[in-house]
């Protein structure tokens, strides 16, 4: 099989259209988000900020699948999302790898699952394993691998399945800084290489401007859209530079007057 017909098919339009989400507390129904419609054009890297509780992950939830709305509704490339999906992958904070299985048996685990063939198996395994610098590591067990390389193993097994839409909550958010910005410079190489569909919450306001297309600013508890920015940046970004700068000041500002208010 040559390297092509290995890279993935690219990504779907996700459209969020008026959802509403409750929860129940103390025996009343209390709000979560109110009336948040948006699309994500295929391709895009869209990143949702907003103070804490705000709903971010709640939203992320919705559109994988793993909690339905209250109203409203989400369709990918137009057909209505009513539970989790193969054309949507996810990728958490914490590290969700299977302990018992190596590097390269926790990435080839869905493919696997659809009855794949085992040599085009080897194929994904490898291509994703060297996209995310893993290769050599690939008969280790999680238990042996630093936290980035764990995440890097939970991103090429989201990718080996060849998703259309990666959802990724607060991904990086348990690492150290340095290792942070590795993987956000290995992020951003994958998307330009993969071209998915990628809804990434992250509470890190210079995270969102080095890797999104637009950002998403939600208000405080119940989450609705704040603002959107569109972040007219070369693809690879330079953290100092003085546009970059003003988009992070800008941003700040807005989530500022939230944070402000949630502790009024």
């Amino acid at each position: 099989m040559s390297p092509a017909s290995l890279v993935g098919t690219g990504g779907a339009r996700v459209q969020i259209e008026g959802v509403h989400k409750e929860f129940p507390v103390d025996g009343r129904s209390t709000p979560a988000l109110v009336g948040v419609s948006l699309e994500v054009s295929a391709g895009e890297l869209l990143c949702l900020l907003g103070p804490s509780g705000c709903g971010k992950s709640t939203l992320l939830n919705i559109v994988a699948g793993f909690l339905p709305p209250t109203g409203g509704r989400v369709l990918v490339d137009g057909t209505p999302v009513t539970g989790p999906g193969p054309e949507r992958g996810v990728v958490f904070q914490e590290y969700v790898l299977f302990p018992w299985l190596t590097v390269a048996q926790n990435v080839e685990f869905g493919p696997r699952l659809t009855g794949m063939e085992a040599a085009r198996c080897r194929e994904i395994v490898a291509r994703y394993l060297d996209m995310v610098g893993l290769r050599e590591h690939a008969t280790k067990f999680p238990v042996q691998l630093s936290g980035g390389m764990k995440q890097r193993v939970a991103i090429a097994r989201a990718l080996a399945n060849n998703p259309s839409i990666v959802l990724m909550d607060e991904p990086f958010g348990a690492l150290d800084a340095q290792t942070r910005e590795v993987m956000q410079e290995e992020l951003s190489r994958i998307q330009r290489l993969e071209h998915k569909t990628i809804v990434f919450v992250t509470h890190s306001i210079r995270e969102a401007v080095y890797l999104a297309d637009r950002v998403v600013v939600m208000t405080r508890s119940p989450g609705r859209i704040k603002e959107v920015f569109t972040i007219k940046l070369p693809e690879v970004r330079d953290r100092f530079a003085p546009e970059f700068t003003r988009y992070e000041a800008a941003i700040t500002r807005l989530v500022k007057e939230e944070v402000a208010m949630v502790r009024e």
